[in-house]
């Protein structure tokens, strides 16, 4: 088989896989506190090539890439105000934490609501907690105190769905809890459509390569079968 195959699937695969991530990304690109993800594409080494004959070095051939980590850029984005009495922002560092079936969860999207035994809630209905870890309660105006809403340092946070992260709350963060006010998508659509659209024609490069040597081996095969 021919490695040329092998090199171009491989930068096919890897670039379906960013094409899913930039997608996603532009899908999220009006979720609060939203955060980026980043694909980073490895080379799986190279073969150096000789001439069989003399031993000549004639050059070295890539044997193609893979997607080697996934990581999320998790710096603080830009606030802006709503005037919603139960939307907050963590102005700086840490992250709200709330309760789910699957225990506590960790986000920084503050669009927040409430249920009906009067505590306050993320989208999902889950309980939002306050820094002593019990659910938050609303006040008889139906406001928060963005003081009673816990903001937590994170340690080793990661992406779990719903804009929720896994992690370990390592105490209170110096981040500052802002009423009225929701953070930013952290995506840039604009530089995630660039991102698309040179994926797609990389994508395409790749394509075309099979192409060319599928339509190479069977000319080959078909000149070989002729002469026999």
């Amino acid at each position: 088989m021919d490695s040329g195959l092998y090199i171009a699937a491989s930068g096919m695969l890897a670039e379906m896989v960013r094409q899913e991530q930039i997608s996603n990304e532009l899908a999220n690109v009006n979720t609060p506190g939203y955060k980026s993800d980043r694909a980073t594409q490895a080379g799986f080494g190279e073969l150096l090539l000789q001439n069989t004959q003399t031993g000549a070095a004639l050059g070295r051939l890539s044997l193609g890439v893979e997607i080697v980590e996934t990581s999320t850029d998790l710096a603080p984005a830009a606030i802006h105000e709503t005037g919603e009495p139960l939307d907050f922002a963590v102005e700086g560092e840490g992250f709200f934490a709330v309760r789910t079936e699957a225990g506590v969860r960790y986000t920084r999207n503050g669009q927040f609501t409430t249920d009906a035994e009067g505590n306050l809630t993320e989208q999902l209905g889950n309980p939002v907690l306050g820094a002593n870890g019990a659910p938050v309660k609303l006040r008889a105006d139906g406001t928060v105190a963005p003081g009673a809403i816990g903001v937590f340092a994170v340690a080793g946070a990661e992406k779990q769905g719903e804009n929720l992260y896994t992690g370990n709350a390592t105490g209170r963060a110096t981040g500052k809890v802002r009423a009225g006010f929701l953070e930013e998508s952290a995506v840039n659509p604009s530089q995630a459509m660039v991102q698309l659209i040179s994926s797609f024609r990389s994508l395409e490069a790749d394509q075309k390569s099979i192409q060319t040597i599928d339509e190479t081996l069977s000319q080959s095969a078909g000149q070989v079968g002729s002469i026999a």
